[in-house]
């Protein structure tokens, strides 16, 4: 697999995931289209979406409520470049538009690929016995010192991972979920000891490197606030790829919040 068929699988998957066409996305225009649940999507997106833009830098993808497309059109098409799409002011505007369906932008995200040429030239040593890890081995695992490199929710997807041992003890963590039939999700977790020795950036090159050995493409998403993930992504031989903003329904964000914003009303 080489670098361009990595960015086709890619652009392929978001096609599945937004109701469009993989072309779509290296277009110059920015598109809409109507979303649709769909077997081939990312098994943790909740489809269908309000409103969910979508970048891979040469255009906005918009998937969403057809109802709020007129309104939508007018503010990616009037916005100067893209990526003040994904930023304040702007969100501002488009989160005007969704308070009249009870919604606001809720996820903001960067999503990264591997750079085959530095994942493979750089190899990240780790000063901890690695271990390949299967599902089987998963089985006690489920804990809070685990939660982003496995997802007790979606446990049947936690399919491959990579742990870091020290005189037999888990320190660190990768895994990844087959979210989909051809891209795997990695994350990572690493004990707060054991941080900034490399065990993280090992662990996740490591992984990717196994994943690709499967015919399977391994991407990883981080907030863009998270400057610890990012960072850990380059570090690892990921490059960016594609961003999106995401909309929910006010009464979602109210409970991912523990409705402690409330009294702001």
């Amino acid at each position: 697999m080489n670098q361009s068929e990595l960015m086709e699988i890619a652009l392929q998957q978001s096609a599945y995931d937004c109701s469009c066409r993989a072309e779509d996305f290296q277009n110059t225009k920015n598109s809409l289209h109507e979303s649709a649940a769909s077997e081939k999507a990312r098994k943790y997106l909740k489809l269908p979406h309000i409103c969910n833009l979508v970048s891979y830098g040469s255009c906005i993808v918009v998937c969403g409520q057809k109802e709020l497309f007129p309104k939508i059109r007018t503010f990616v098409d009037g916005v100067s470049n893209i990526s003040a799409c994904f930023e304040t002011p702007h969100l501002y505007v488009l989160n005007d538009i969704l308070a009249e369906y009870d919604a606001k932008v809720c996820f903001m995200a960067e999503y990264f690929l591997p750079d085959l040429k530095r994942l493979y030239r750089v190899e990240r040593g780790c000063p901890f016995e690695v271990r390949i890890l299967h599902q089987e081995d998963f089985a006690g695992l489920y804990l809070p010192a685990w939660s982003n490199a496995l997802c007790k929710d979606r446990s049947h997807l936690d399919i491959l991972g990579a742990g870091a041992y020290d005189q037999g003890r888990l320190i660190g963590l990768a895994g990844c979920s087959a979210d989909c039939d051809t891209m795997w999700q990695i994350g990572v977790d690493v004990l707060p000891e054991y941080r900034r020795r490399g065990v993280a950036s090992a662990l996740t090159s490591r992984l990717a490197k196994e994943i690709l050995a499967r015919d399977k493409v391994p991407f990883y998403c981080a907030a863009w606030s998270n400057i610890r993930s990012v960072k850990n992504a380059v570090r690892s031989g990921f490059v960016p790829a594609w961003v999106e903003a995401t909309a929910k329904p006010d009464a979602l964000i109210r409970e991912m919040t523990g409705n402690r914003y409330l009294s702001f009303d």
